[in-house]
């Protein structure tokens, strides 16, 4: 469930001004995120995935540059202090009960999530939205602190969807619900937004070098 999540709530990382379009708003936020040298943020809010309602709380760093991303969660309580590494080639998923780190190539990774997505993009809006469908569905907000609400459906068609609300101050994400047969099963708010703020890529692959290495 882990990997979908991630992918999924990352796939929203997307974004416009005035009466622009719904690409403008991806190529604003896409190019944003690329001048950044590091990007961290926090996600948390509830979910029901599996059947039962869950907290979400995790935290985001990347490094643009290097496609390399780190996601460490905090809850629900099943994922809680496991830690995801991606970067170009593959995946390292540490679980912190068992003490090992699952090794996954990204492709295959993104196949088995079911999501068509390249795991390893989560600060490359437009690599990861290529094959989506993105439309604006509203704007509020004055001059400058404009708030945007965009929806994602994937292009192969499905009742899932993901919407997201993005401010024009930074260009940046602030709010974003995952859709299932139009029903909200997620929705999760982006806090603790940074940017260029010392994030090293020994930082972001660190795990425990005492963990068992199980290669997938």
């Amino acid at each position: 469930m882990s990997k979908r999540l991630t992918l999924t709530l990352l796939a929203g990382l997307l974004s416009v001004a005035g009466a622009q379009s719904a690409q403008d708003i991806v190529n604003k936020v896409d190019a944003a995120q690329k001048a950044a040298k590091d990007v961290s943020f926090r996600l948390s809010g509830n979910a029901s995935f599996d059947s039962a309602a869950q907290k979400i709380d995790l935290t985001v760093k990347a490094i643009p540059a290097q496609s390399l991303a780190r996601v460490q969660f905090m809850a629900p309580d099943a994922l809680a202090d496991n830690v995801i590494v991606a970067d170009k080639t593959e995946i390292r998923q540490y679980m912190y009960l068992t003490n090992q780190i699952t090794v996954t190539s990204a492709q295959k990774a993104a196949d088995q999530a079911g999501l068509g997505l390249d795991f390893t993009q989560l600060t490359n809006t437009a690599s990861m939205l290529a094959r989506y469908n993105v439309k604006l569905l509203g704007t509020t907000g004055t001059a400058g602190k404009r708030v945007y609400q965009l929806e994602a459906t994937p292009k192969t068609g499905g009742s899932d969807s993901s919407r997201v609300w993005i401010t024009e101050a930074g260009w940046r994400p602030t709010r974003i619900q995952l859709l299932s047969g139009g029903k909200t099963i997620a929705d999760l708010t982006v806090s603790s937004y940074k940017v260029n703020s010392g994030v090293t890529a020994t930082a972001i692959r660190q795990l425990p070098k005492d963990a068992q290495i199980i290669r997938q």
